[in-house]
């Protein structure tokens, strides 16, 4: 069983996208979600409080969502927290990419609400086998 009000960092560098992935977290029953618009950003937010799950965008300025991964997976604190790459492309090195760095999953823009519900359940089940 998933944990609805678990804290979710979102990262992404567009504002509209940010509004998009919310309210699409919305509808499947996650509220307690954070935001970040780049990478140092979300690199405070985790400093200071304890995230279930971050969903990040891949391609931000000035630091990518690969280097936000890899930073995270550098920490022990940080090490295990489920990690979703969001991109609006689908390049099979991208996706080896965020693999091998850590992701827990990989998804392509545009998506819905149940796959990104899937994703989730399975990064979450994943991280607590």
């Amino acid at each position: 069983m998933i944990d609805r009000d678990l804290p979710i960092l979102l990262v992404d560098d567009y504002r509209s996208m940010l509004r998009i992935i919310r309210n699409l977290l919305r509808q499947v029953g996650f509220a307690n979600v954070a935001e970040a618009t780049d990478a140092d950003a979300a690199l405070v937010h985790l400093a200071e409080r304890r995230f279930g799950l971050v969903i990040s965008d891949w391609n931000m300025q000035p630091t990518g969502g690969l280097a936000l991964l890899k930073a995270l997976r550098g920490e022990p604190r940080t090490s295990l927290v489920p990690f979703i790459m969001v991109t609006a492309e689908g390049r099979a090195e991208d996706v080896l990419a965020a693999r091998d760095a850590g992701a827990d999953h990989y998804l392509v823009k545009p998506f819905n609400a149940a796959t990104l519900e899937a994703k989730i359940c399975h990064a979450l089940q994943g991280r607590a086998a």
